[in-house]
């Protein structure tokens, strides 16, 4: 991807520079990916701060328009909130072919948009966000008539080297403990794996037409879901009255082995899986 590219892209973000090239970079991987053109309507579920939003904007150019949105609360987020990231971008260069909300829940029945509004629906890294699989399946039914494709990104769970081991303990560990949470603001809530999201995305009525994995090493993501899991796993389980003791044991297991691991290996990212659906 080229150099300046991605330099205008960042200047249009609130995050550090440093971050946000190589955040940048990876999203500009993920629109070439599924092919989005200039002058396309797209619309993005689970936006957040606008990492991917900002490089679909760039891409469809002022002839296109894309049009983000999020369940998520405007205050919701570090060091940077969602709302504060959105109202940097929309006031950029980019703001005028971009549009950003939040508190928008897609199966609200107050949520609609006419048939066939948008050329591309798109969600990216947003998955594990969601609470289930009835939640996951809910979305992908019902926005199936607001566009023809669907593009998708997701993280790998399946490694394919032993660097990405980390991050996936790291991930693995949030989502054993969230089965037992009532409600949740983690990054992790539900972990589906690829395998998972095909079976989802075909009882959704969609077909799968091209899938892919992507790998961009230089993600921050894999060291940054990591210092969190061991920052936070003790406040964590103990907080949950209903966690089995059998499985609190082996939670903490599981982070002394995610603490060697961050010990003897290189940390690297999971690759991610990318597709596009018709």
């Amino acid at each position: 991807m080229k150099d300046h590219v991605i330099t205008n892209i960042v200047e249009c973000m609130a995050s550090s520079e440093e971050v946000q090239r190589i955040q940048t970079e990876h999203r500009l991987k993920l629109v070439e990916s599924w092919g989005i053109k200039e002058g396309s309507s797209v619309l993005e579920i689970g936006c957040g701060q606008g990492d991917t939003t900002a490089a679909l904007a760039y891409i469809v150019g002022e002839r296109g328009f894309v049009h983000g949105i999020d369940i998520a609360s405007p205050d919701y987020g570090a060091p940077i909130t969602v709302g504060d990231s959105a109202r940097y971008l929309q006031r950029s260069k980019l703001g005028k072919q971009l549009k950003m909300e939040f508190n928008v829940d897609v199966l609200s029945a107050e949520v609609d948009f006419p048939e066939k509004s948008f050329d591309y629906i798109v969600f990216s890294h947003c998955s594990w966000y969601l609470k289930s699989f009835e939640e996951l399946e809910g979305i992908l039914k019902k926005v199936r008539k607001w566009g023809k494709t669907l593009c998708f990104a997701e993280w790998d769970s399946r490694i394919q080297m032993i660097e990405q081991y980390p991050h996936f303990l790291a991930v693995l560990i949030q989502s054993q403990y969230e089965c037992f949470k009532e409600s949740s603001l983690s990054n992790v809530r539900t972990l589906f794996t690829p395998m998972d999201i095909k079976r989802v995305v075909e009882n959704a009525g969609w077909t799968i037409v091209n899938e892919q994995s992507v790998y961009s090493p230089k993600l921050q993501d894999a060291e940054w879901e990591i210092a969190m899991t061991v920052a936070d796993y003790k406040e964590e389980i103990n907080n949950l009255v209903d966690l089995p003791g059998k499985l609190k044991s082996l939670i903490q297991s599981e982070v002394i082995l995610l603490e060697e691991a961050q010990k003897n290996h290189a940390i690297k990212p999971m690759s991610t899986y990318v597709f596009i659906a018709e």
